[in-house]
């Protein structure tokens, strides 16, 4: 049975026995070196690009903006119970009112 090894099992863990990686479709160009090798760990830690880099500022800033989005959507919805509750109030003074003229009109 010679099977080729898969990325959770590879045929040899050794770095230099193994394919070298070739850039997928689905990636966009230029976030991938052609023709990587492998030569040690230290030399693939060497080889990260730039756009890896920045792959945790982009997280981040991504996390920041839901956060605030978040905080925006309690504020107005905040604003909102706030506004219904002056105009219930503001209902029930211009009842009071109205009840008050009615009762002076009558008397």
């Amino acid at each position: 049975m010679n099977t080729a090894g898969t990325i959770d099992h590879p045929l040899t863990h050794d770095p230099k026995k193994q394919a070298p990686m070739k850039p997928s479709a689905s990636e966009p160009t230029g976030s991938v070196i052609s023709d990587f090798t492998t030569t040690g760990a230290n030399d693939s830690r060497e080889n990260r690009t730039r756009e890896m880099q920045l792959i945790p500022e982009a997280l981040a800033r991504a996390h920041m903006h839901e956060r605030l989005r978040e905080a925006e959507r309690e504020r107005q919805a905040v604003r909102l119970v706030t506004a219904r509750r002056m105009q219930r109030r503001a209902e029930r003074a211009s009842m009071r009112a109205r009840r008050a003229l009615a009762m002076a009109v009558m008397q």
